[in-house]
Parts: C-alpha cells; structure tokens; sequence
C-alpha cells in the first residue's frame, strides 16, 4: 500500500484523501490543518489522523473535541508520498522540507511549474512522471483544456487552439470573496495565463487563451475552437469524446444548458459534494465546420477535475503502475464513476 500525506486539508486536500482513500493500493496516513475549523471535524469522521502545523494549538482542538495525532513533521516522516494542497505559493515554501527529508511530493496547479520542473496530466504524459521525486497538477481550468486538445490532437492534430475562460467567481464556501456582482476581465490583458499552462504539457500546441470571472460559484465555463489539421466530422469528434474515459458528454435529450442544472444532475447521480470529475461537453455544442473548425462549450468542475489526476500521478511517481491507461482505469474504478454522457 502506497502510503499519502495530505498536506492541507481543503477544497482539494480532502477530495484527494477521499479518493486515496478509495484506492485499492493506497491508503491515507494522515491529513493537515492549521487550525480548528469544520474540515478539521470531518477529517476525525472521516478516519484520517489529523496533524497539525503548531503542536502549540493543539489545546484548541482538544477543547473542540478534535483529535490530534501529531505535528505535520511527524506525518511528513511516515508518507511515501506527500500531496501538497496548502494554498497557492505556500507548496513551492514547503517544498525544501520535503527534499530534506528525501519525500516525494506533488503540487498543485496554484504553484508555478517550476516549483516541480514536470506539469502533469494522466493522457497526456503519465510517463514522463514515472519515478519523479516532485511533479506539478495543472490547474482544473488547464486540466479540462489538455483533455479535449490532447484527444483531438491525437486523432485529427491540432493546428490551432483560441479559448475562453469563463471563471467561477468563487469556490461555493468561499464567502470572503462575495457577494459580488460584476464581470471581472482575467486579466484585461491577452493571453490568460491558462493558455501558457497547457504549454507545460503540451509545449507544441499553438494556443491562445482569454478569461472572465462572472458571479457564480460551481463550474468554469469553456468556449473553445480550434483549427484542426486533418478533415473530421461532427460524428468524428463525438465518438473520440465517447471513448475517452474522463470527457463526459452533457446529452441534448437531458436538457441541461447550465451549471446549475448539470450540479444538480450529479447530484441525482450520488456524487459525493456533486463532484464532476471529468469534462462536461455539451453534445449540441459540438461542431465541425468546414471539415477543420471545431467548436465546442465544455464545463469544468474546479474543486473535482484534478483530484483523478493526482491518483494517477501518485502511482507514477511511486512507479507501481507504469501503463497510464492501467491506472486511469483503476481510479476511475475506484471512484465509482464512468463518464457522464
């Protein structure tokens, strides 16, 4: 059993121990928090040993009722693995105490790619982290992108892609940020960061990106085109979307067109925090015009999308599965999920 620290126990933290968790090969050692709070409750419901950063807090939990098992220290020392989900900025700052200790550890999309020198998607380059001691998740809005061009790329090529973001104000418990009501440009300035992201994976793509925050809490918003370098019909493209195993295609028969309503559809389904771990691609979306534009409105859950790609990245890194078909498989297995659509 690979043994996983959780370090930092939040919107993405305790998704990971959730689905490490449910591995048949892995097992949680412990997760993070640094100070009392609900996450830190459902943690000790959850089974998982709680650490904490300052063993001078622990009288808090103790009055809260929370078990502690220790400091972050004493958890790093037992993990095989550590996933970092501090904040961003706060995993490239903890990245020397997991080289002093000689731990393995992956980052999240909020650190910079330098921070690991290896961005990583399950598709598109599970290989390259093969025996890796540091490796980077892209972000969940960079996830869902490097899934559709990655496919696309390898059944039509791609010569071109043009995207827009349209970004969930806030996570849904974040209320420090609202209430808003605006339509933030980000940035004002073209490219958005998103698009040199894809290029950490992908470094041949052709690729400009533009984002927008709008008022809501659950999804991104993908409006995507690209320039494809073979002929491809709209039937083409479809079944590609159908036999990838984390693109869900959102059925006109269903009618949902929104966010709200594809929420509550996982929801129906019994995802656990209506998680959407794959892409949503809207079918009546998809078009091919003039044999080699392609067109599509994608959703993109951002508290769930990366969380199968650091299952995947963990067995990598550890070397224990080394077919990246093998392990998505397995996790999507494992999570209970076959792709929507």
């Amino acid at each position: 059993m690979i043994k996983v620290a959780v370090n930092g126990y939040g919107t993405i933290g305790k998704r990971v121990a959730d689905a490490v968790a449910a591995q048949p090969d892995m097992e949680v050692v412990g997760v993070s928090k640094t100070s009392v709070s609900a996450e830190a409750y459902v943690a000790n419901e959850r089974g998982y040993p709680l650490y904490i950063a300052d063993l001078a807090n622990k009288p808090a939990f103790d009055a809260a009722g929370i078990k502690v098992a220790g400091d972050v220290d004493a958890m790093l020392k037992i993990a095989d693995i550590i996933v970092d989900a501090t904040p961003g900025g706060v995993g490239a700052k903890n990245k020397s105490i997991y080289e002093s200790l000689g731990k393995k550890a992956i980052f999240q999309g909020g650190e910079k790619h330098e921070v690991a020198g290896l961005s990583f998607n399950a598709h598109a380059n599970y290989k390259d982290a093969i025996g890796k001691q540091f490796t980077r998740i892209v972000s969940c809005n960079t996830t869902g992108l490097i899934r559709v061009i990655h496919a696309l790329d390898q059944a039509f090529g791609v010569e071109r892609v043009r995207a827009v973001m349209i970004r969930r104000g806030a996570d849904p418990s974040d209320v420090k940020r609202g209430p808003v009501d605006a339509i933030v440009l980000n940035p004002a300035t073209i490219p958005s960061h998103h698009g040199p992201d894809v290029l950490t994976v992908l470094p041949h793509i052709n690729i400009v990106t533009l984002a927008m925050i709008v008022p809501t809490t659950f999804m991104h918003m993908h409006s995507i085109q690209m320039d494809l370098k073979k002929e491809a019909t709209r039937e083409a493209v479809l079944k590609v979307f159908e036999d990838h195993s984390r693109i869900g295609i959102v059925r006109k028969d269903t009618g949902i067109k929104s966010n709200a309503q594809l929420r509550e559809y996982t929801q129906d389904l019994g995802r656990p925090r209506t998680d959407l771990w794959e892409n949503g691609i809207f079918e009546e979306s998809v078009s091919v015009l003039n044999g080699k534009e392609f067109y599509c409105f994608q959703a993109i859950h951002q508290e769930a999308d990366v969380v199968p790609e650091n299952i995947d990245c963990i067995r990598a890194m550890m070397e224990t599965v080394k077919d990246p078909e093998e392990s998505i498989q397995m996790t999507n297995k494992a999570l209970g999920f076959v792709a929507i659509g």
